[in-house]
């Protein structure tokens, strides 16, 4: 465990370990919880499809392709939990490859209207 003070900010670091030098890494989905297997019941959105949904989420840059950096403040599930967990789903693809779902950042999906 990682042990930090309510609001201290804190900075990840995902790196992808291939031989393969022309792959990078995004950061698609991260979700909070209480309970480190249940990613459901009880969840906290920090980025849902490349878009923030916390305002203090930031991306950093990055000093090779294949590291994804980011930071937030710490925060709890309403005092009642002692511990916070972090599920985050990064996308691999070629580098360079800009119709990628790397290269298109926050994907906002829309609902349609189901008119006749």
């Amino acid at each position: 465990p990682y042990y930090v003070d309510m609001n201290q900010n804190l900075y990840l670091q995902a790196s992808l370990h291939s031989s393969d030098q022309n792959l990078t890494v995004f950061v698609d989905t991260c979700v909070a919880s209480p309970n480190s297997t249940d990613f459901i019941t009880l969840s906290y959105e920090l980025i849902k499809s490349g878009c923030a949904s916390d305002s203090t989420y930031v991306l950093f840059p990055s000093p090779r392709s294949d590291v994804a950096r980011f930071g937030f403040k710490s925060f709890s599930f309403v005092n009642r939990f002692p511990s916070v967990f972090l599920q985050c789903k990064l996308v691999v693809c070629r580098y360079h490859d800009y119709s990628s779902r790397c290269y298109q950042g926050c994907v906002s999906r829309f609902k349609r209207n189901a008119d006749s």
